[in-house]
């Protein structure tokens, strides 16, 4: 449960980082200069002050996504545990000792019941 909140609340931690990181204006200027426009472009929050809000902005809403980025890396951790954990291994087969003296003796199978041995 408490993964899951972490995990809605890192996305939009990262959107709201994507908007913000939109909105500032480049330190050459904006794309109107690029293609020649002529005029200075206004900013949304005016021209000095909006700087600093959307600066700090980035700021506060970069150090929460490393630190939900931290948290999700710590909450799903799961322990040392395999991947194959759950999966239990092939069954032992005897050891038999290669160098043995005796015969081994094959097994005794009963007889079918409808036969008779003389």
């Amino acid at each position: 449960m408490l993964y899951y909140l972490v995990v809605t609340l890192y996305v939009l931690v990262c959107f709201l980082l994507v908007l913000t990181i939109l909105l500032q204006q480049g330190k050459g200027g904006d794309i109107a200069s690029a293609f020649g426009g002529g005029g200075g472009s206004q900013a949304v929050f005016g021209a000095r002050s909006g700087a600093t809000l959307l600066t700090r902005a980035t700021a506060v809403l970069a150090a929460l996504f490393v630190m939900f980025a931290i948290a999700l890396t710590v909450i799903g951790q799961r322990g040392p545990g395999s991947v194959v954990g759950g999966i239990e291994g092939p069954a032992p087969t005897p050891v038999v000792p290669a160098n043995t003296t005796a015969p081994v003796a094959a097994p005794a199978t009963p007889p079918a019941p409808g036969n008779k041995t003389p």
